[in-house]
């Protein structure tokens, strides 16, 4: 202040209005405060809107942040990051956008919770209280929640309730604006279990005249959340809430290694039951498993959209793999909502799935005798426990692997002559099989059962009941031939090693001149 007043008096000594007014302006500008303390309540449109400090029921690790934008328009939140404690962990976002007056999801894993997380971080959140700032790609802070790193404002560790902020327009560093959740919004822990949080939706507590605004809820379900391999499944996208639907658009991804898909339809919600005309598209992204583009548009004069509730599609997927783990379907990024106008505000679902650890049992029973004709080998058992689609039957070949010769739904099983890679039955020879029980793709442990027949003469390779010069003479055309060749005849291999030499002869010496 004194510096102030000489300067006033040194201007008015030069008698001059001109220096006069500066001097006036040099000591408002003296005496106001510095301009970088005048500042909006929040640094930025995008938030921390709710922290799962201590993380879920399932585990203290699940832990999880929440970001809003208040803002009408989408920002691009690749390299920003929240500092945790003055840089003692830094969580950086990778890629990714959040939507106008949408969510965006962070994640200790993408098994914290049921909702789809949009960043995988290794969140390290202390129980006592954290200091988090929110920042941009220029360090441009936006947001501080706590920033004395005292005791977190709200939350509540042992029933697992998250910290919700009631109003996204006010600080985020003061504890008023804070509040612990008061209801879950049908989201899970890695268990199954409800959660007392709202991940990527209106907080519980939020204000009603706060920039959390109410949306359009699109909810995904399926007909059998625990289904087995082979097994069909049926996933409905429904939407709630809407006023003046015009058009949608999911990007539904799924695991191409458990799932394929069969086919999608719409629902009746967008065409009113049929009584209003609609486009229908779907399709595989670059026709790539993994992500199925299913959009519909009214398509009619008037551009009138629809306000309430209903199913927008269903898609059919086959489970092909996943045996015994869980897996996810969402909606990605790419989905939406529109009115007449342009894009709604809208909240996306993700369902799990999990995949039963189906154990198929073996056959029960298993026998092989000599068949009703000669040269043939019936096999027959019991179904085994829990059943079967189909059964495989395999032989051990001359090179002692085992090569399946049929399948069959029924119980039994002939070898005979007709049989691809079987029948050609040698007289004596003991054959070994073994019968798969088939369910959904998958099969049971073997049974393994041997068998021979004895209705013939060993050496007699052209099937005349009488070992003589005709086979002696067919050895002959065929001698050092092996299985691999063109005109290699399996009924003159009688010692059954593959390869037609002088210890298939030795067998015609032996039986020679006898019949049958």
């Amino acid at each position: 202040m004194l510096f102030a007043q000489k300067a006033f008096a040194y201007f008015l000594t030069k008698n001059t209005m001109k220096k006069a007014w500066m001097a006036v302006f040099l000591i408002v500008a003296l005496l106001l405060p510095p301009l970088s303390i005048v500042q909006a309540e929040s640094g930025g449109n995008v938030v921390i809107n709710e922290i799962a400090w201590m993380g879920t029921a399932a585990g203290t690790s699940d832990e999880w942040i929440e970001l809003y934008n208040q803002a009408n328009q989408e920002v691009n939140l690749a390299g920003w990051y929240i500092e945790d404690d003055d840089g003692a962990q830094i969580y950086t976002i990778a890629s990714g956008s959040i939507g106008a007056n949408a969510y965006f999801l962070i994640e200790d894993s993408e098994e914290s919770t049921s909702v789809s997380a949009d960043s995988i971080n290794n969140l390290s959140l202390g129980n006592s209280g954290d200091k988090l700032v929110l920042k941009n790609t220029a360090g441009t802070v936006m947001d501080t929640v706590n920033s004395s790193s005292g005791a977190w404002y709200a939350g509540d560790n042992d029933e697992k309730r998250t910290m919700e902020r009631i109003d996204a327009s006010k600080s985020g560093d003061v504890q008023e604006n804070w509040g612990n959740n008061s209801g879950g919004n049908g989201a899970k822990n890695r268990n199954d279990s409800a959660m007392l949080g709202t991940p990527k939706s209106k907080n519980s507590i939020a204000d009603a005249q706060g920039s959390t605004v109410s949306s359009s809820v699109v909810s995904l379900a399926v007909d059998n959340a625990t289904p087995s391999e082979g097994d069909s499944v049926t996933v409905s996208i429904s939407v709630k809430d809407a006023v003046d639907l015009f058009a949608y658009g999911v990007d539904l991804a799924y695991d191409p290694e458990v799932l394929d898909f069969v086919s999608a339809e719409k629902g009746s919600f967008l065409n009113e039951s049929g009584q209003v005309d609609t486009a229908f598209e779907e399709g595989l992204e670059n026709d790539v498993a993994g992500k199925l583009i299913v959009g519909e548009a009214r398509t009619m004069q008037q551009k009138v959209g629809v306000t309430g509730e209903g199913k927008l599609l269903k898609a059919v997927f086959q489970v092909v793999g996943g045996n015994g783990t869980e897996t996810v379907i969402s909606a990605g990024t790419g989905s939406f909502l529109a009115d007449t106008k342009g894009d709604m505000n809208a909240e996306f679902g993700t369902v799990r799935l999990s995949v039963q650890a189906s154990i198929v049992n073996p056959v029960q029973s298993l026998s092989a005798v000599e068949g009703a004709t000669r040269y043939e080998i019936q096999l027959a058992w019991s179904a085994p426990d829990g059943g079967a689609d189909s059964y495989k039957i395999v032989r051990k070949n001359t090179s002692g692997q085992y090569e399946t010769i049929g399948t069959t739904a029924e119980l039994q099983y002939r070898d005979h002559d007709g049989v691809s890679k079987g029948g050609k039955l040698i007289p004596y020879h003991e054959y070994e099989y073994e019968v798969y029980a088939v369910k959904a793709s998958r099969e049971s442990a073997s049974v393994s059962v041997k068998a021979k027949d004895t209705r013939g003469i060993t050496g007699d390779n052209n099937r005349t009941d009488r070992v003589d010069a005709r086979d002696l003479e067919n050895l002959a055309r065929h001698f050092t031939e092996g299985v691999s060749e063109g005109g290699f005849d399996p009924l003159i291999d009688t010692t059954y090693d593959g390869v037609i030499n002088g210890s298939d002869l030795i067998d015609i010496g032996t039986n020679w001149a006898l019949t049958y």
